[in-house]
Parts: C-alpha cells; sequence; structure tokens
C-alpha cells in the first residue's frame, strides 16, 4: 500500500494500492519534489470517472509505467471534488494549452506547483494522435533535465497568465442587451432535429433551459420556449435517462441522447430536477412534473445516507465494465418478462436480439442494449403521463427488480456541502410546486445535517463529511449553493431559523471571500492554502458558479428583508465581469437567470393569514404554482404575534391580515399594491 492508504477520499483510496509512489497533496509531497529535483506529476480525477478507472488500469496499476513514474516524478493524486479549487486551477491551464479539459486531468509542474505541461487521458503506449504514457514520461524528463530554462520560462508565462484572467476589472454592468445576445447565440448553437446545443458528446444543460425559461417569460419568445421543451424531451426519451431506476446518466456520447456515459453524479439529478420542475410550472405539461418527481424518488432512494445528507455519485461501471448494471440483452429481458411483455418493452425501448449499441459502441455485437424510447416528435403538449409508459409499469417495476439482483456500480458515500445545497433547493422547489410535505422533509433533514455537522462553530462551513469526519474549509460554491437551498427552503416550509441561517452564511462569505477592490467573491479565501493564483471566476460549466448563484442569492434576500445593501454586493458581481459577460454571454446562462430578476420587474409577496387555514393554503398555492421566477415569498402566521420574520424584514412589521382573511401584500419596484384576499387576484399579477 502507497501513502493513499492513510486518505479518507474513496478516490484516492482506489489507487491505494497501486504500485505507483503517490502523495496525497500537501506539503510532504512538494518537499520532496524540492529536495529531489523532480517535477511533480499530478493526476486529478475523481470515484466514479470511468476514463480514469482505465487510465488506472492501463497505466498506474502496471508495474513497468509506474517505475517510470516513480523515477522521473514525485507523483500526486487529488480527488477533484474534495479540491475544486485545485481541479480548478489547474483545468484552466489545462484547457488554456489544449482547448479541452475533463478528468482524468494531467499536469506537470514544478517544485513551486508552477504547471508546464497538461493534457487529460494518455494511454499506455502512443497511438496516431496520442502520445503515450511511456513517450510522454521520457520526452517530460528529457525537457526537465536539457531544457530546464525552456520548461521555467514555460511555465512562468503560464502563471502570468493565469493571475491576468482572475483578475478583472470593474466594468460596464450588463443588461437587457446582454439576454438577447445571449439568445441569439444559444438559438444558432441549438440542435433543431434533437435538442440541446452543439454536437456529440452532449452534457445536460439545466442551467441553460432554465434561462431560456426566463427569456420566454420575458419576451414571449415561442423559441426560447421550444427550445426547452425539445431539449428536455430528448433527454428524457433518450437513453442518458435510466428508465428502469430514474435519474440522469451524467452525458449522451452521441448527437441524440443514445449512449450514455454512465456515471450519476448528485448535481446533475438537483439541477435537472429543478429545470423540470420550472418547466411543468411554466407549461403545464404533466410529464416534466412527473420526471422531477422521478428524479427526487432516485436521489432519495440511493444517494441519502442515514443521516440525512447526499451521497456524491454512483460510478459507471460494475463488473469490470462500463454500463454492465444497465445494459439488457433480449434474452434477458424474456428471463423477466412473459413473451407479450418481453415483446412490447423491446419495442418501446428499441431493443434488438443483436443488440442496438451500433459498431463505434464499446460493447457492439455483443447484444447488449439501451433502454431509449423512440426519439420524440416535438411536444403537444399533451396532459397525462407520456403515452404508453403506464401500460409498461408492470414490466419497469420487474425489471428493476430483477436489476437490483446484479452487481452494482460503487457508490461515492462522501457528502459534498454544495452540491447538498443544489439537492436541498431541488427538493425545496419541487416541495412548492407539487404540494408534497415528504419532499419538504427530506429538504429540512439534509439541510439540518448540513447546518449541524458542516458548520463549524465560528459559522464557517466545512467542505465534505465522510464516515463521521466533516474536513477541508469550505469555498465559494459552498456557502452559494447551500445558501440556495436555504432560501428555497424557508420558502417551502416557513421555518424563519432557514432564513437567519441564509443570512449569516451570506454575511461570512461576504466578510472572508469578497473581492474589495474590483467586486465579486473569490472561490476561496486568504486562510485557504495559497495556490500562487487566487481565482474568481463567473463561468457556468456542469454546476453553475458560485459567483453566478450568489448573485442570485443575494438580491432575493435582499427583497425578502428590504435590505438593499445585499443587492449591492450582488450589482458588483455583474460590474465585476461585465467585460466577460459581453464578449460571451451565452457561458454565464445561470448568471443571466440572476441578471434577469434584477432587471426585474420582482414581486416581493407576503402572506398574511392562519397556518393550515384552506384560505391561507389557497394563496400559498397561487404563489408556488405560477412560474414566476422573479418573486419572493414570505409568510407571516396571524395568530402570532412578534414573529421573528418582522425583526428581518421590518417592513412586514405593520402588514396583517384583513377582516380575518389571508392576505398577500405585493410589492414590485419599491411600489406595494393594495393587499389580495382572492387568491385568482394574486395569480393575475404573477402572470
Amino acid at each position: 500500500m502507497n501513502r493513499l492508504a492513510r486518505e479518507r477520499s474513496p478516490y484516492l483510496l482506489q489507487h491505494a494500492d497501486n504500485p505507483v509512489d503517490w502523495y496525497a497533496w500537501g506539503d510532504e509531497a512538494f518537499a520532496e519534489a524540492s529536495e529531489r529535483d523532480k517535477p511533480v506529476f499530478l493526476s486529478i480525477g475523481y470515484s466514479t470517472c470511468h476514463w480514469c478507472h482505465v487510465m488506472a488500469h492501463e497505466s498506474f496499476e502496471d508495474g513497468e509505467i509506474a517505475a517510470l513514474l516513480n523515477e522521473a516524478f514525485v507523483n500526486i493524486k487529488v480527488d477533484r471534488e474534495e479540491r475544486p479549487d485545485i481541479d480548478s486551477l489547474y483545468m484552466s491551464v489545462c484547457q488554456a494549452l489544449t482547448g479541452a479539459g475533463g478528468w482524468p486531468l494531467t499536469v506537470v509542474m514544478t517544485p513551486d506547483k508552477r504547471p508546464f505541461f497538461a493534457g487529460t487521458y494518455f494511454p499506455k503506449d502512443s497511438f496516431p494522435g496520442r502520445i503515450g504514457m511511456r513517450d510522454l514520461i521520457a520526452r517530460l524528463s528529457e525537457l526537465w533535465e536539457n531544457e530546464r530554462e525552456r520548461v521555467l520560462a514555460s511555465a512562468d508565462d503560464i502563471v502570468a497568465w493565469l493571475k491576468r484572467e482572475s483578475s478583472p476589472q470593474e466594468s460596464a454592468e450588463p443588461g437587457i442587451a446582454t439576454l438577447q445576445a445571449a439568445f441569439t447565440a444559444l438559438k444558432h448553437s441549438f440542435d433543431e432535429s434533437y435538442g440541446g446545443f452543439g454536437d456529440a458528446p452532449k452534457f445536460p444543460s439545466p442551467h441553460t433551459l432554465s434561462f431560456l425559461l426566463r427569456y420566454h417569460r420575458r419576451f414571449k419568445d415561442g423559441s426560447a420556449l421550444a427550445m426547452v421543451t425539445r431539449t428536455l424531451d430528448a433527454m428524457r426519451a433518450g437513453g442518458v435517462y435510466d428508465h428502469l431506476g430514474f435519474g440522469f446518466h451524467r452525458y449522451a456520447t452521441d448527437r441524440r441522447w443514445f449512449l450514455p456515459h454512465f456515471e450519476k453524479m448528485l448535481y446533475d439529478q438537483a439541477l435537472l430536477a429543478i429545470v423540470y420542475t420550472e418547466a411543468f410550472q411554466a407549461t403545464g405539461t404533466a410529464p416534466y412534473g412527473a420526471t422531477a418527481r422521478e428524479i427526487l424518488g432516485y436521489v432519495l432512494r440511493d444517494l441519502r445516507s442515514p443521516q440525512g445528507g447526499f451521497y456524491s455519485a454512483e460510478d459507471a461501471d460494475s463488473e469490470g465494465r462500463e454500463g454492465a448494471y444497465y445494459l439488457w440483452t433480449a434474452d434477458e429481458v424474456r428471463a423477466v418478462l412473459d413473451g407479450p411483455a418481453a415483446e412490447r418493452w423491446m419495442r418501446a425501448f428499441g431493443m434488438r436480439d443483436q443488440g442496438n449499441l451500433g459498431k463505434e459502441a464499446v460493447l457492439a455485437n455483443t447484444g447488449a442494449n439501451v433502454l431509449a424510447r423512440t426519439f420524440p416528435p416535438p411536444h403537444d403538449g399533451r396532459d397525462g403521463a407520456e403515452a404508453g409508459l403506464d401500460d409498461l409499469e408492470p414490466s419497469r417495476a420487474a425489471l428493476l427488480a430483477a436489476r437490483g439482483r446484479r452487481i452494482r456500480p460503487a457508490r461515492d458515500e462522501k457528502v459534498l456541502c454544495d452540491w447538498n445545497g443544489l439537492m436541498i433547493a431541488a427538493l425545496a422547489k419541487a416541495a412548492q410546486v407539487f404540494e408534497d410535505p415528504a419532499l419538504a422533509a427530506a429538504a429540512r433533514r439534509a439541510a439540518d445535517f448540513c447546518l449541524e455537522h458542516l458548520r463549524a462553530p465560528g459559522g464557517a462551513l466545512k467542505h465534505r463529511w465522510h464516515e463521521g469526519q466533516a474536513a477541508i474549509d469550505g469555498f465559494l460554491d459552498d456557502y452559494a449553493f447551500l445558501v440556495w437551498g436555504l432560501i428555497e427552503l424557508y420558502e417551502a416550509v416557513f421555518e424563519v431559523r432557514y432564513l437567519e441561517a441564509a443570512l449569516d452564511l451570506s454575511g461570512f462569505m461576504i466578510a472572508h471571500f469578497r473581492d474589495d477592490a474590483a467586486g465579486g467573491f473569490f472561490f476561496s479565501t486568504e486562510q485557504h492554502e495559497d495556490l500562487f493564483v487566487r481565482k474568481k471566476e463567473l463561468v457556468d460549466g456542469a454546476v453553475p458558479s458560485g459567483n453566478s448563484v450568489a448573485a442570485l442569492n443575494l438580491t432575493r434576500l435582499g427583497r425578502l428583508t428590504g435590505n438593499h445593501a445585499w443587492e449591492e454586493h450582488a450589482r458588483r458581481i455583474g460590474r465585476a465581469f461585465g467585460s466577460q459577460v459581453a464578449r460571451a454571454p451565452w457561458i454565464f446562462t445561470q448568471y443571466l437567470c440572476a441578471l434577469d430578476f434584477q432587471l426585474g420587474p420582482t414581486q416581493e409577496i407576503i402572506v398574511v393569514g392562519r397556518t393550515g387555514k384552506p384560505d391561507t393554503e389557497d394563496m400559498l398555492r397561487a404563489a408556488r404554482t405560477t412560474f414566476s421566477p422573479h418573486k419572493t415569498l414570505a409568510f407571516i402566521p396571524s395568530e402570532t404575534g412578534d414573529h421573528p420574520l418582522k425583526a428581518i424584514a421590518p417592513h412586514t412589521a405593520a402588514m396583517t391580515s384583513m377582516r380575518g382573511a389571508a392576505t398577500a401584500y405585493v410589492c414590485s419596484g419599491f411600489t406595494c399594491l393594495e393587499p389580495f384576499t382572492d387568491p385568482a387576484g394574486l395569480m393575475e399579477i404573477l402572470r
């Protein structure tokens, strides 16, 4: 066993028996590199990453390659989910040097952490178009020994570039034209035939779809809504969706959403549940609501820890093969279902006796089938479940039970604060829209877990909890994403303690992450490890950026409390990155959701009524079920006197129920309308 046996990360422990002399990231490794005058070979991945497994089997478990690595380098393994600061920094290097990124991420650097080479997956042996590990090690060793000055000059240039990119200066704040420019670019890259954006591989882009829903609402542009519905329909029909156990795989390798990489990530489930919920609100189309509930059902069944937090991910591989748990042969289906039921199922999901993977797939000609529906026509807006699926439910249940007897993919059981914040937001939003107290209870339990186990006595968050231990000081995403969840949870259950926690955590974030000089928030605090660049980012990738989420959080908190100082912090985020957003607004779609809110008009709704009474529930239902992304919602029980919300939001102090009836106060643009006692009037305002 190597040094990684001392670690807690599931990913690092996967490599604890490699013949590579791995170090965890830390002073010990860099001191050794300096002592031996060797460069550092940094390998970053995560426990459920298929190509990380491939590179490990080919190279890191191979004695010959391991010996070459040990001789040429000091070797460090990093779990990108535990150390997103390290991953983000060196991924920027890889993208700048190669034009692409991904995992496994391979970086070679000087003993003082300055990178001079980066790439992703490398096979053991070279083949046309890709250098192999054996040749790569020899080439990099030669450069280090014989062209040291050139290597160090290159490292200096890369560090200088990183520092420039991480220090944007304040500029003009984005506006309406920014929304329009982003939409135009997205429309140009939209795949009219299969939904989504660009060509293969295709990743779900939930925050882009959320932006398009808001764009449609603002400009009444039907093409924006069509882009959303086409994509949601196609993803739900494709093999990227798990039609037996529900939930989404990480991405599709093809344009049609057919053949996935089979990892299941917690953050994907959260963000996709949110956008399917919003699409249900915006269109009233029942399958979108059903899909959101299915996603959340999968998470609650398979990713929830006994303590109430949520695990990170499930692997793509089992029994040594990617997708083995999810693929079916025709004979396997016939062994579970009777003849007519088996034939109906196979027709519905495009199964063939010879398999349906296509000649380009790794498992082609094995008889294996991905379960995928026939690609749907544009959605006709019909109500009810997807045609024909209700009839297949008994077959689905039987096949799911049979699949459960297979060897499951490994599950990464660390609990990450930021991803749990996203799942709390998804559960709480769905609880409001679907009026489901069980979803609210799950969100509450997860929030309580985070506030109890991932929050230190001084108010700081920890990033990771695993096997009873919380560790790693929290990053910007931990604060921003958990606050998002807490705001949604407050609006679902109206427990003021969650709003108070959101305010406290936001205050801590401002005190310790803010860039006082230029606005916006750094990814790490000054107390975090010095990585020679303190990054500040707005780009929204597979997960939205912390700055984008913070921009919306702070605006909402300003409207909920009536304290507009929160909103000024949010607006400085826009000014801090204004020039970047102007150049390529379509890569900042979560931020554009915040900008859309800031541009208004917004509605601040305060409902006063007796808890649990029918007229109160009707008024709250009117506020929650309408797609109105520019609103905030608060509730004051009329049966209480000095309610704690009035201390947080002093403008609510004089609000009472009219004639004992549930009453909605709606303010917009610093002006309050006459109070409503009729839910229909409130719905009309929100529409």
